[in-house]
This record gives C-alpha cells, structure tokens and sequence, in this order.
C-alpha cells in the first residue's frame, strides 16, 4: 500500500512539473517580463496577465495598488498616525504579491533590505511587510506598463493575454490620500506614449 501511495504521489508530482514547464512556455510566449521580478513563477504570472487584462486601465501605480488591496488604509487615532492593510481589492493578486514578498523575504534581495530598514525605522513586522508589498505591487505596476509599452512599439497591440471578457475590464478604483504611492515613480513618458499610441 504505501509503494502504491509512493508511485501515486511520483505520478502526481510528475504531471505538476510538466505542467508547470508548458505554464512557462506559455507565459513567456506573452513577451511579458513579469517571471525576471524576484518571487514571480510561472503561476504568479500568468494570474497576473488574466486578473490585470490591460495595465493602462489603471491611470498610475496608486490605482493599481488600490486595486489589488496592497494600498494603505489610514487608522490614526488622535495623535498617533498609522496606517493598516487593506482586506478589499483583488485577492488573487494580494497574494501573489504575498508570495513576493515572502520569497523576497528568505534571500537577500531589495526587498529583504528594505524590510530590515523599515524594521530598524521603528516598524513592526505586519507594518514593514505592508510597506513592502506595497513597494512590490510598483514594481510589479512598472514592469507591466514596460510590457505593454514594448508589446505596442513591436505593434502586437497591447498587453498579450488580455480577455475582452475580463471582469475587472474598465474597472478604475478610487485611491484615497492614505493610498498614496511611495517614491520612485513609473516613468511618465512610457504612460504617455502609450496613451497616444492607444
């Protein structure tokens, strides 16, 4: 029974390896670059591709952040200014930003850095791993914008994997003051050549 059980789980773990091989083939057939960002598989990926559709929906990188729930929420009280993380906005893509940052956590990447020096400002855990997540979802926000803007100057159209049957098609979230994004912005110029391209 368990040589059965064993060659039960071989088989298993056989068919997720090959699957996960023809997921990768066919994310990098999208031309996207979303698998070179630090804790982004091939599952990671390509949710990102059908949950997002056309990243130039989302007007700056504070939006997309509102979108995907890894904007802030305030939560001052009186004196005391604090922020929280946010339980709405599209739960798939929170975690694969999850998935991120704690892979970015177990090596010694950027990420790992700046976590450490959010802990050393006086952080706690929860908060620096809010700060974090928020900084990935701008990189991820940027690489994206990056895509598309190759996939339209290569004159493909737009961003590869797009569905014109995507919930989340035309949907633009409002982004409160406390959702601000932080420094290092997106390059204005991709956006707006992007904007007249379309």
């Amino acid at each position: 029974m368990a040589a059965e059980l064993i060659a039960d789980l071989e088989r298993v773990y056989q068919r997720s390896k090959q699957a996960d091989k023809e997921l990768k083939e066919l994310v990098a057939a999208t031309g996207t670059r979303l698998m070179d960002l630090h804790g982004i598989g091939p599952s990671g990926a390509a949710r990102l591709l059908i949950e997002v559709g056309v990243i130039i929906r989302f007007p700056d990188r504070g939006h997309f952040a509102s979108w995907n729930g890894t904007a802030p929420i305030d939560a001052s009280s009186g004196d005391q200014v604090r922020h929280r993380l946010s339980r709405a906005g599209n739960r798939q893509i929170n975690r694969v930003l999850h998935i991120m940052a704690t892979v970015q956590l177990r090596n010694p990447t950027e990420g790992r850095a700046y976590f450490d020096r959010k802990k050393a400002a006086g952080k706690t855990s929860m908060e620096a791993m809010r700060a974090l997540k928020r900084r990935l979802s701008d990189i991820v926000y940027r690489q994206m914008v990056n895509d598309a803007t190759v996939a339209m100057a290569t004159g493909s159209g737009g961003h590869q994997g797009t569905s014109t049957n995507s919930s989340v098609t035309g949907s633009h979230p409002h982004t409160g003051s406390s959702e601000k994004s932080l420094p290092e912005p997106a390059d204005s110029k991709l956006r707006t050549s992007m904007q007249t391209t379309s």
